[in-house]
């Protein structure tokens, strides 16, 4: 199982050195839960991010609601899960990651050495938010289900922030 997953990180160290993904995974590794795999594949899915604003990205991994308009009324429904389902997944495994107390661990730290000083304090100050947010659905009275999905809207976002920030 070792070796396999060292074959894994080779493989990965090699595509990050790539010129056009290696920048964009580290600045996106400044956020809580997005390891080396998530920021890849956030970072081929969307490929482009400048083509987004930060209310687009949302739109295009499906996690803005669904509605249904009909005359003068516009009630609004759940999450539309249209676009790509692959990024709306990462993005939700990587919301469940902003439950617990938020500190600046070792492995944060160790991410936060391959990325520019300012994307580690917009990523610094995008991880509080994101906690604090769960933190007031929770206290709503909201599931967890929902708050995550409400992080993960947030949370594509801040990852946007971060991929068009320039070096």
């Amino acid at each position: 199982m070792e070796a396999r997953r060292g074959r894994l990180d080779e493989a990965i160290t090699v595509m990050v050195a790539a010129p056009h993904h290696g920048p964009v995974m580290h600045r996106l590794g400044c956020l809580r839960g997005v390891s080396t795999l998530t920021g890849l594949g956030l970072t081929v899915e969307i490929e482009d991010w400048h083509r987004f604003t930060g209310n687009s990205i949302r739109a295009y991994v499906g996690l803005v609601r669904s509605e249904y308009s009909s005359g003068q009324s516009r009630p609004q429904g759940p999450i539309s899960k249209a676009g790509n389902t692959h990024a709306r997944r990462l993005l939700v495994e990587t919301a469940w990651h902003h439950p617990v107390r938020y500190t600046i661990g070792k492995t944060m730290r160790d991410r936060w050495d391959f990325a520019p000083a300012a994307a580690r304090a917009r990523g610094d100050v995008g991880n509080r938010r994101l906690h604090d947010r769960r933190a007031r659905f929770i206290a709503r009275g909201k599931s967890s289900l929902v708050a995550n999905v409400a992080v993960a809207r947030e949370l594509a976002d801040w990852c946007w922030s971060l991929a068009v920030m320039q070096d």
